[in-house]
């Protein structure tokens, strides 16, 4: 199982790193409607979604549930990082408390 979830937090970093491909293409003026979506920086986001999407559903099929559903949340905390280095982003007040009632959830919900 100790695979699985290194496999799963991997999924997790995927997922983020879309995200921020997409919030950087969607910060980009484009000459057209269709290059909007169509281009590098979209597509390599929905391509990296797909792949996180399909080691999710493997790990699904090798994990117990409650280890998945704990895994999840890690990507808001992940992008939030991202976010800072690559957008220059603050870390305020309010994202560190959403990032300790994230680890306070997944706290509670291991510890029952």
């Amino acid at each position: 199982m100790i695979p699985f979830i290194f496999l799963m937090l991997f999924g997790q970093l995927l997922a983020s790193v879309s995200q921020i491909l997409l919030k950087k293409s969607s910060q980009k003026e484009y000459p057209s409607f269709i290059r909007q979506y169509l281009n590098v920086l979209v597509i390599a986001g929905y391509g990296l979604l797909v792949v996180s999407l399909l080691i999710a559903i493997i790990c699904y099929g090798h994990m117990p549930y409650m280890y998945v559903v704990i895994m999840e949340p890690i990507g808001y905390i992940l992008v939030m990082f991202l976010s800072r280095f690559i957008f220059k982003e603050k870390i305020t007040i309010n994202k560190i408390a959403g990032m300790i009632l994230i680890l306070a959830g997944i706290a509670v919900f291991y510890l029952m």
